[in-house]
């Protein structure tokens, strides 16, 4: 039985990223370029993270991730969370998805967390100019 290719989605702060799941030969690739000559590699791990725990089943389906906006390290959180639940919704495994979450419960569920906007009276969201009682 031959699978039809899904899309995921995944992201983190600014960076998005979709993921276009086949079946294949376990190959992966961000924005056209094979995830191995990714760097930093600090960000090549966190991609290949979900892969690591998905064990037999990622030799079985090519990954394709385009992704965009953000940083290096919020575009690796991003495609490492479409990789994952484009593996999760390929296989309908909930044993796997039980493992994501033990490992890392981000690689499913998105983070809230954003930067706080900046204030007046400082250069910053919280920092402000000393004051002098002399």
């Amino acid at each position: 039985m031959v699978k039809k290719a899904r899309q995921f989605e995944g992201w983190r702060k600014t960076a998005q990223a979709q993921a276009t799941i086949t079946q294949g030969r376990g190959r992966v690739w961000v924005n056209n370029v094979p995830v191995e000559v990714m760097q930093p590699e600090f960000a090549r791990f966190r991609v290949l993270t979900p892969i690591a725990l998905a064990g037999e089943l990622a030799n079985k389906v090519d990954i394709d991730v385009k992704v965009k906006g953000g940083g290096y390290m919020s575009r690796a959180e991003a495609c490492a969370m479409a990789v994952s639940r484009a593996l999760v919704g390929w296989s309908g495994s909930e044993e796997l998805r039980k493992r994501f979450m033990e490992y890392d419960r981000f690689l499913l569920v998105g983070d809230s967390r954003r930067t706080e906007p900046k204030k007046f009276g400082g250069p910053g969201p919280r920092r402000r100019k000393q004051k002098s009682y002399r």
